[in-house]
């Protein structure tokens, strides 16, 4: 078995993100419809009230980070970071075109952000942290950036059998590409999923006051080629996981993702089932 290389790992997913950065955007609608309830909750969670000074890890495309932008009004700020630069432009563009003035952005690594200490009152990471190589050391780095008693919040994907919409493409391609399963401690979508984890990364990163909440938060969309063609397009992690096979093994791959996807569509459309774990804890 391959050793894992952690510096390979997030140059790879960097140019997966710089590709990906316009049809993330592109799909912004769905993501705000999709995370919309479940990012409220983080930022409640997170402590993000009028003036707050808020830092957001791994932002893509600053949906999310909009959303805080509104909620900590003029008096307060955003900075929106993340490892590709891609995609922090659409963040940037997103905020001029929507006139949020307070929102800046940055482009960083998340395990060695380059942030003043004790600045933010509170952290924002909606499923970025799984991606993470090193959770402790962007865990480690986000607790510098805060105030004393500031409060950080993430959102991660719980467990694969309750993500059918993500695990059914993911177990697909890890069959297909003869991807031995992830060890322990690995980065990917469900590597925080399981009840407590995320809650035990966050207290052996020294956060105390600990909360806990699994939220449903299905996708729907009209058609399971629907969430194909998004999920195709815009999750640069499956791309990923796809990368040791020809072309046309790659769309074998795509087509059996589809005819498996097909099995969420309902009278009422695609039903992606889909569960999410939002955890907080104070600085």
């Amino acid at each position: 078995m391959t050793a894992f290389d952690p510096i390979a790992y997030k140059t790879t997913t960097c140019a997966q993100w710089q590709h990906a950065a316009k049809a993330w955007n592109d799909w912004g609608g769905l993501l705000r419809s999709w995370l919309g309830r479940t990012t409220d909750v983080m930022l409640e969670m997170a402590g993000v009230v009028e003036g707050s000074h808020v830092l957001d890890v791994a932002a893509g495309a600053g949906d999310q980070s909009l959303l805080a932008a509104e909620r900590v009004g003029p008096s307060g700020r955003v900075l929106a970071t993340d490892i590709s630069s891609n995609i922090l432009e659409f963040a940037a563009e997103n905020a001029r075109g929507q006139g949020y003035t307070n929102l800046d952005t940055q482009v960083a690594d998340g395990e060695a952000l380059d942030v003043p200490a004790a600045s933010f009152d509170a952290a924002i990471s909606r499923v970025g942290l799984i991606y993470f190589p090193d959770q402790q050391a962007a865990l480690a780095s986000i607790r510098k950036a805060l105030k004393p008693s500031g409060r950080f919040a993430a959102v991660v994907y719980s467990t694969p059998d309750r993500n059918g919409f993500f695990s059914t493409p993911v177990s697909i391609i890890r069959e297909r590409a003869k991807l031995p399963p992830p060890l322990p401690g690995q980065p990917g979508p469900f590597s925080l999923g399981a009840p407590g984890v995320l809650a035990g990364v966050l207290e052996t990163a020294g956060f105390s006051d600990i909360e806990e909440r699994v939220m449903d938060a299905p996708v729907y969309l009209p058609t399971a080629a629907d969430c194909l063609r998004f999920e195709r397009e815009s999750f640069g992690a499956l791309h990923q996981m796809l990368g040791g096979l020809s072309a046309d093994a790659q769309e074998d791959v795509w087509a059996e993702i589809g005819m498996a996807l097909a099995a969420f569509e309902t009278e009422q459309g695609f039903v992606g089932p889909c569960e999410m774990v939002v955890v907080s804890g104070r600085n």
